[in-house]
């Protein structure tokens, strides 16, 4: 069973779509024990970095992400769900992330050649054997609505990246913490590939 945390973001009845289409099991809560005893978590999002870190807070939720974390459950955030687990973004001044893992969130520079904020279909390389994207051709396209972009302060947890206006950290794994700036469950079958992909990862007691 996998649990999508519920704190008001946008794309939660999407990822939760998604996931039935591929026979799991959902449950979208915000309770604490139905959250530490599933086996993986997901934390979509969509909005701003603030206004998002202000409701996991008023909801009790940080604590809970942070100790899904450190007892080695398969967690995936999406979009700003992957925002949220680093540890700063320049969109909202001085509010701190989750900080589970290390770097920051920055804008999308202004270009000539590009729009912001980004919407639309991307082809991603991918680096570092990331276990989401087993069977997963290279350059594959995924589809990314953001205006801000990840810089990780770890280069080898990066397992997808694209190029918008600069190069962008499109996808992350440390242990069992994965993220993807794109949205997989609105990137067609690539995009279901890659939620088997993690459905797939077992729960380690």
């Amino acid at each position: 069973m996998t649990a999508v945390i519920d704190y008001d973001a946008g794309n939660i009845r999407s990822v939760e779509k998604a996931l039935l289409a591929l026979g799991e099991e959902v449950l979208v809560t915000r309770d604490k024990e139905a959250i530490l005893s599933a086996e993986r978590i997901i934390l979509p999002g969509v909005g701003a970095f603030g206004d998002a870190m202000g409701r996991l807070h008023n909801y009790g939720l940080v604590d809970v992400i942070r100790q899904a974390a450190a007892e080695n459950i398969p967690f995936l955030g999406i979009c700003l769900g992957l925002q949220l687990l680093f540890e700063r973004s320049e969109e909202s001044g001085r509010v701190q992330g989750l900080g589970i893992l290390k770097g920051e969130i920055l804008r999308i520079p202004d270009h000539a050649d590009v729009k912001v904020p980004h919407i639309g279909w991307n082809s991603i390389a991918l680096t570092n054997s990331g276990r989401l994207f087993k069977g997963v051709p290279e350059h594959s396209y995924v589809y990314f609505v953001h205006s801000y972009f990840l810089r990780a302060a770890e280069e080898e947890i990066v397992t997808a990246s694209t190029v918008y206006g600069t190069q962008i950290h499109a996808s992350v794994e440390k242990g069992n913490i994965f993220a993807c700036q794109f949205h997989p469950e609105k990137s067609s079958r690539v995009g279901l590939k890659i939620l088997k992909n993690f459905i797939s990862i077992q729960r380690k007691d």
